[in-house]
């Protein structure tokens, strides 16, 4: 392709992710249709919020204007990885103790000034035990920074080493249970470590298509990862509709093993092999695509009279300090 094609895709790319829902107000003020980014961060902010963002220094948020500055391939590949504002805020106001509150769209600098501080700089939003530091500098705030992260005790053994990312894309559930009088309203609800993630609720299907991704840290001392799916009820506590863990070794040791997946031709590396011990229906097979590490799984639903789940996940290696 040459340099003005893949030009002209990485701005289609941009726009496209710009276009969804959750993109289409400011990520810490909720002001609409926002035309700045921060590339490293993941975010469309609002041109009120881009002066504070800009005050913070590049070395926390590079701020680019959507539409006017040229974004290098890296940093429009950087952005759809992250997925946008709900990704993010997903991680970065996971946690707002009290005496803080999100500004609006007509807050005053004062108020921005402090959220956006408290939320990118000094990380106060973040689960106690995902704030991330770089070897370097303790307030890096990029998502891509070194991956370690301390609970906030000086006790080391509070702290807790990442090794990578997971990018989990929930994408179909098929002939799931019976929870209301003919249908359910299913959500899937994914945990790793000390991190949740939820997807939304779709109403009375019970062959629901989410198409939703979702970014987890992978801790150094790893687990399966556990995914349950629930019926929201609006009245009564949500009923469980099957479960299953998802065994992330085969390909967290496949990637680990072939290192930069980018130099080498699409191949599988690995399996997770399908037993009566799992829920998977068929052999997982973890496969290098176009330069990425990714596996694709359906699973049964354990513990329930039917169901199954459709997902894709995706290795994504720490970056180099």
């Amino acid at each position: 392709m040459s340099t003005l094609g893949r030009h002209a895709s990485g701005r289609k790319k941009l726009r496209d992710l710009l276009l969804q829902q959750d993109n289409r107000r400011c990520a810490d003020c909720n002001a609409p249709d926002p035309k700045w980014a921060s590339a490293n961060i993941g975010v469309f902010i609002c041109l009120k919020c881009c002066g504070v963002h800009r005050s913070l220094g590049a070395q926390v948020s590079k701020v680019l204007s959507v539409a006017l500055d040229d974004w290098s391939e890296d940093e429009i590949d950087a952005m759809v990885e992250v997925g946008g504002n709900a990704s993010a805020n997903s991680i970065y106001e996971a946690y707002i103790p009290e005496g803080h509150t999100k500004p609006g769209p007509d807050a005053s600098h004062e108020q921005r000034t402090k959220y956006i501080r408290s939320k990118y700089e000094l990380q106060e939003f973040l689960k106690p035990a995902l704030r991330i530091v770089s070897g370097k500098n303790s307030k890096q705030n990029s998502l891509d920074s070194s991956l370690k992260s301390t609970s906030g005790s000086k006790n080391t053994e509070d702290l807790v080493e990442f090794i990578g990312k997971l990018k989990v894309k929930v994408i179909k559930g098929t002939n799931l249970a019976v929870r209301d009088m003919m249908t359910s309203d299913p959500y899937v609800v994914l945990n790793l470590g000390q991190q949740t993630v939820q997807t939304t609720v779709v109403g009375s299907n019970l062959n629901p298509v989410w198409n939703e991704e979702f970014m987890l840290f992978v801790p150094q001392d790893y687990g399966p990862l556990k995914l349950q799916v629930y019926d929201h009820d609006t009245f009564s506590a949500d009923d469980i509709m099957g479960e299953a863990n998802i065994d992330l070794q085969p390909m967290i040791t496949s990637a680990m093993a072939f290192g930069d997946a980018g130099m080498f031709s699409d191949m599988q590396i690995g399996k997770w092999l399908k037993s009566h011990d799992n829920a998977l229906t068929d052999d997982s097979p973890v496969n290098i695509v176009d330069g990425k590490v990714k596996q694709e799984m359906q699973l049964k639903l354990q513990n329930v009279e039917s169901g199954e789940l459709d997902l894709e996940i995706e290795w994504i290696p720490p970056l180099e300090l």
